[in-house]
């Protein structure tokens, strides 16, 4: 090698498809491995509780069951590197299971609670941002942080975060701050809602509705409802689907806000935003149910797509616990853990007082 010649370092390529495919296998196994595992202990509860009635073992739904096995293995064992790729894809299965429980309703189904859920979602919007910014006012958070919070709370928790991240430009602290918040209101709402959902007595719909319209994160809702009941998990999918459209015009308001400022970037195709932004497995959603009023399913068919939505949803649920760490819950400060608790509280509320209403007086069935 001559003194001029300059090494050339060898051109890195990108991984493969069938490496790619071959590196999510292992977490993917195991998100299925915890699922199979909380309903194999539900199955044996069940079991001993009807041979063995003089010891009280109690009910507990796979849902939870896989909620706490995974909250048991990342926060005692952790998640190896080797399976976090897998892991991750825990929302890819929490929408294939959404797309297809929109096999389980009728077109009319959708018309009708489907208008009722934009409604009260529009009313949950408002003020829940509103809340939340006079709450981050008061309790002095960063106004980036009380963006970032306040458009978990409204739309979808986590992911419409980070779908807000990229189009305002937040501090990494202020991200993670919001996304711990989120999470540990989420863990709470598991276990507080069914409780007063029993202790009212409300209706499978009702509070499936309620539950859709006032937690926050995509997965926190749906196996919230499905703790309930199976009917309500069905209709806080339909209730849930409805709030979590609206995330690219509030994502859109948030980025022309604070670009106007000059601290994000200018958003020049508005359209173009909106389609980026837009959950597109709510299209599929609606698709299916638009099959099944047509007819286009036999009832054998309905039946095999509704045991592949409680398919796709036992990874999604495994992985609920696997990325919950509880350390990060609790070292994030208290300020915007208090402000989250409050605002949830005040809109948690104002929308069981609104599906009651809507009850009640016959604007829902």
């Amino acid at each position: 090698m001559s003194a001029h010649t300059v090494p050339v370092p060898p051109a890195v390529s990108s991984p493969s498809l069938s490496a790619r495919f071959l590196s999510v296998l292992p977490g993917i196994a195991l998100l299925f491995g915890i699922g199979l595992l909380g309903k194999l202990l539900e199955h044996t509860a069940t079991y001993l509780r009807t041979t063995h009635s003089a010891v009280p073992f109690p009910h507990i739904e796979y849902v939870l069951w896989a909620i706490l096995l995974g909250l048991a293995v990342g926060n005692t064992f952790g998640v190896h590197h080797i399976f976090r790729p897998g892991v991750a894809t825990y929302e890819l299965w929490l929408k294939l299971g959404i797309v297809f429980v929109g096999a389980r309703f009728l077109l009319q189904d959708i018309l009708h609670i489907g208008g009722l859920a934009l409604g009260l979602v529009a009313v949950e919007l408002t003020l829940s941002l509103s809340v939340m910014h006079l709450l981050g006012r008061i309790f002095r958070l960063p106004p980036k942080l009380t963006s970032l919070l306040a458009i978990g709370s409204s739309i979808c928790g986590v992911t419409a975060i980070m779908a807000a991240r990229g189009a305002i430009e937040p501090e990494e602290e202020d991200t993670a701050t919001a996304i711990a918040a989120i999470l540990t209101l989420g863990a709470i709402a598991l276990f507080t809602f069914p409780a007063i959902g029993h202790a009212l007595h409300m209706s499978q719909q009702g509070y499936g509705v309620w539950a859709g319209l006032a937690v926050d994160n995509t997965a926190e809702s749906l196996v919230t409802g499905a703790l309930y009941g199976e009917e309500a998990g069905r209709w806080t999918v339909l209730a849930k689907t409805a709030r979590s459209g609206f995330i690219g015009f509030v994502v859109l308001a948030y980025a022309i806000y604070w670009s106007s400022r000059g601290l994000a970037p200018d958003v020049e195709h508005k359209g173009v935003f909106l389609w980026r932004k837009f959950p597109k497995f709510i299209l599929g959603f609606v698709a299916l149910a638009i099959f099944a009023t047509a007819g286009f399913f036999s009832h054998s068919q309905l039946s095999s797509l509704a045991n592949l939505s409680k398919w796709a949803f036992l990874p999604a649920f495994a992985g609920v616990g696997l990325r919950t760490n509880l350390r990060d819950l609790t070292g994030q400060g208290w300020r915007p853990l208090v402000v989250g608790i409050l605002g949830e509280i005040f809109i948690a509320l104002i929308t069981l007082g609104l599906v009651y209403w809507s009850y009640n007086h016959g604007v829902a069935r």
